[in-house]
């Protein structure tokens, strides 16, 4: 495959375009950053762009058979918007045989005032309508919460040393935590797997647990005793503003106090294994994955 992958920058999109990578397949993406700043991808073509002008775009998916697409940290519906007609016509020019979104979170089935619900929605509509009939198959997968989140400078040093898992969710709330890694492997499955065009896939990992299931795994994982402890939405929120900025931080905690509010519960829960049928997926347990992360770089350090 030939592919345009949209985000490969950042932590997802980037865990997608190494897996394509390392799999042979061309890849090619778009870095807003000057030359010299461009994160190194190896085997990975990154192209100066932008995702709001239109001959970037057109230019990155020029000659591509497929694309892997998810937006950035942007939250201004106008804007998001903009991106998404760009990618839904470059995609149409360039003839790909399949586009595969994936939304960075689930999305309610009802509209909210959440933007980072609300702009995903959004970007999945002008995509799916603006490709319809034009002959390139869509795939959209939903991704819950990483556990990648938690392999973190905001978050290793506490698991390590004091056996705290602090994090925004209520403890009751169930979630299907899924890593990159297997976010990739999900996104390469739904662009090559037959029958799944037109279709949405709530993915996520191999469990699905709350908040002290979550510890427990996490503890089998490190070999000692883990405690959750429920984050407040706000307090995350600040934290993240010194990461990614005040606009960025607000729209992704828009998850956080959304899930805090008690509105939709299951929402980040797993799907019966629909996903992992249809695209023979096989993510791995939370524990399991937890023993393969190097988490002494976090020993000694404060939380």
């Amino acid at each position: 495959m030939r592919i345009a992958v949209v985000g490969a920058t950042g932590f997802q999109g980037g865990a997608t375009a190494r897996l394509l990578a390392e799999r042979k397949h061309r890849v090619r993406t778009l870095s807003r950053r000057p030359e010299a700043d461009r994160p190194e991808l190896p085997g990975i073509s990154v192209a100066g762009g932008d995702l709001g002008r239109y001959e970037d775009v057109r230019r990155l998916f020029e000659g591509a058979t497929h694309a892997a697409v998810v937006i950035p940290l942007v939250y201004q519906a106008e804007k998001v918007m903009t991106y998404a007609q760009h990618i839904a016509k470059a995609a149409r020019e360039a003839g790909l045989r399949r586009l595969v979104y994936n939304s960075n979170t689930r999305v309610p089935e009802r509209s909210t005032n959440v933007a980072a619900f609300e702009t995903r929605r959004l970007a999945e509509t002008v995509v799916r309508e603006s490709l319809a009939h034009s002959g390139v198959e869509v795939v959209v997968v939903r991704p819950p919460v990483y556990l990648d989140n938690l392999f973190s400078p905001w978050n290793g040093p506490a698991l390590v040393n004091e056996g705290v898992l602090a994090y925004p969710l209520p403890a009751e709330v169930p979630t299907a935590w899924i890593s990159h890694r297997d976010l990739a492997e999900a996104v390469y499955a739904a662009l090559t797997v037959e029958g799944v065009a037109g279709r949405t896939f709530d993915i996520g990992g191999a469990q699905t647990l709350t908040g002290q299931e979550l510890a427990t795994a996490f503890g089998q994982g490190l070999g000692r005793e883990i405690r959750y402890v429920e984050l407040q939405p706000t307090v995350f929120q600040q934290g993240l503003a010194h990461i990614l900025g005040a606009e960025s931080a607000a729209g992704v905690a828009g998850i956080y106090h959304y899930m805090a509010s008690g509105a939709e519960p299951g929402l980040l829960s797993g799907d019966n294994g629909v996903s992992a049928e249809a695209l023979s997926l096989k993510p791995a347990p939370v524990d399991e994955w937890v023993a393969r992360q190097p988490w002494q770089m976090w020993s000694g350090e404060e939380s």
